[in-house]
């Protein structure tokens, strides 16, 4: 008598072969070195350049922006155009949006540099 032929076995019945450990740490510690590795380097040269960039003032430019109102306002947040918007005596400037309230203060920083 012979055997009854067996039936194909299904993929969820499949006996896996794990890895050996050995191999296991051995990806881990690739990984580590591959891509944890340059990641933190990476981030402490952007810290330190962010840093750096912070103490550093732009000597040539700063005589530009003392002399040109324009450049003065595009650096200010809103918070700044609406405190200086009260320094000036600007009536309405809580409701503008900052390309207008930045369009009325140089018309008024203007007025007052003719007088």
């Amino acid at each position: 008598m012979t055997d009854p032929p067996q039936a194909p076995q299904e993929p969820s019945e499949r006996q896996l072969h794990p890895l050996p450990t050995g191999l296991v740490e051995l990806y881990g510690l690739l990984a580590v070195l591959f891509v944890l590795v340059p990641e933190w380097m990476a981030g402490g040269l952007m810290l330190g350049l962010q840093g750096r960039q912070q103490r550093q003032l732009l000597a040539p430019a700063a005589v530009a922006w003392q002399r040109l109102p324009e450049l003065r306002l595009a650096s200010m947040s809103l918070a700044e155009l609406r405190l200086l918007a009260r320094r000036l005596r600007l009536c309405g400037y809580a409701g503008m949006a900052r390309e207008r309230l930045a369009a009325r203060l140089l018309r008024r920083l203007r007025r007052r540099k003719a007088l």
